[in-house]
């Protein structure tokens, strides 16, 4: 083999294995961004689900406020007769 062939064979050995390498690290990349993507997505809906749950705390909590003031209007009135 001349020494020109082996320069040749060896720079497309190098290349190819390059090659190689660098996709199997894209495709780590690639991987890592998919299961931070669905932590992210998960951890997202547990906040969704935990603020409409409190949302719906709040709106109880209002509601019974707003029927605590309204007795209070009402004993208010009827101690003015």
């Amino acid at each position: 083999m001349s020494r020109r062939s082996k320069v040749v064979l060896g720079l497309s050995v190098l290349l190819t294995a390059a090659t190689v390498a660098g996709v199997h690290l894209k495709q780590r990349q690639d991987q890592q961004r998919l299961r931070d993507g669905v932590i992210r997505d998960i951890e997202r809906q547990n906040r969704k689900k935990e603020n409409i749950r409190l949302l719906g705390e709040q709106i109880l909590l209002t509601e019974q406020l707003e029927a605590e003031r309204e007795k209070m209007v009402l004993a208010k009135g009827s101690q003015e007769t």
